[in-house]
């Protein structure tokens, strides 16, 4: 939407007053004050028509354009249309100002009235749309920063979560502990960690993987976890029959569940509950609310990477529901062709 109010209210005026005095469609020695100001605002009211009216058909006529790179063959239609509907109302403008004023009929000045209006018409049409092409590059260049500046967070995020250090740290205290207490548990824990690692590696730079594989991962991610916490969380997965069709960007299902065990307290009596499940055409990922005592320190970059991650690359929007009971993550799914 162009703002153009003081544009409006400069410019209707003086081509209400300057386009008849150009055309000499008024004897202006024949009237008195009085009749001339009535006379100038009955064409500053021709004036307003013409410019509302070509404003409307433009605005009108703009989502019917062809792409951008086809410059003449936007502009063309709607400066005909915007010329004609000028010349429409200058022509019936001069006409009912002859017949009821009594000026001396004249095709020269009333032929001059169109054309002035005309020109008029077509030089504001060019300006306008100039204003509006100026305005939609703005917008473009706005959007275009914007997206970018989501991409690079979310490509630094994924960077920086290439391998949680602190996750790391705890993994590695736990293989220690059980080198110590439980050997042949100890080879199964690094099988495990080298497992979860190697998906890291290889999964880090792709923008899809099945969500076969992203299960498998969390399988063994799942079973750190619980060495970690003992019999505190408890994953249900819950798959259809079309779920080996689906993908998934990687790591997605793994941000999730660290969100829900960062923000939500557990124990032996009372575990979390993490539910996965192949929904309509959605990935939901639900836990039980249980919020902490204790306030927790949440920027939400890992569900703001999610949601910038599933926008940039396929337009589609996650949806996060927090309710009194539940917090529920639907993920768009994603189908391989």
């Amino acid at each position: 939407m162009i703002r153009d109010l003081y544009l409006r209210i400069l410019l209707i005026p003086f081509l209400g007053v300057f386009l008849p005095l150009v055309a000499g469609i008024i004897s202006y020695d024949r009237y008195p004050v009085t009749a001339l100001i009535l006379i100038n605002l009955y064409f500053i009211l021709t004036s307003f028509v013409i410019w509302t009216g070509c404003n409307w058909v433009h605005t009108a006529m703009r989502p019917l354009y062809l792409p951008r790179g086809h410059l003449l063959r936007r502009i063309l239609p709607v400066c005909f249309a915007c010329a004609v509907y000028g010349s429409c109302i200058g022509c019936l403008s001069a006409l009912g100002w002859i017949q009821f004023s009594g000026e001396v009929f004249a095709w020269n000045n009333i032929i001059s009235f169109i054309l002035a209006c005309l020109v008029t018409v077509v030089v504001f049409t060019l300006l306008y749309e100039i204003l509006f092409l100026t305005k939609e590059r703005e917008r473009d260049k706005k959007m275009v920063n914007r997206m970018d500046r989501e991409r690079s967070l979310a490509t630094l995020y994924a960077l920086q979560n290439e391998m949680d250090p602190h996750f790391l740290f705890n993994a590695l205290n736990t293989l220690n502990h059980l080198i110590m207490n439980n050997p042949q548990q100890a080879h199964l824990y690094n099988n495990k960690l080298a497992q979860v690692y190697k998906y890291f590696l290889i999964n880090k730079n792709k923008e899809l993987i099945s969500l076969e594989n992203e299960l498998d991962f969390i399988d063994d991610y799942f079973y750190l976890l619980q060495l970690r916490y003992d019999k505190k969380l408890l994953l249900e997965i819950q798959l259809n029959p079309e779920s080996g069709k689906v993908m998934i960007p990687p790591c997605s299902l793994q941000i999730l569940l660290e969100n829900a065990i960062k923000h939500n307290s557990f124990s032996d009596e009372d575990p979390l509950l993490i539910v996965i499940a192949v929904n309509g055409q959605y990935i939901r990922v639900a836990n039980k609310m249980k919020p902490k005592p204790y306030l927790t320190d949440s920027t939400q970059i890992g569900l703001n990477n999610l949601s910038s991650r599933y926008r940039l690359l396929f337009n589609k929007d996650i949806i996060i529901s927090p309710g009194d009971e539940h917090f529920t993550v639907n993920l768009p799914i994603i189908r391989c062709v």
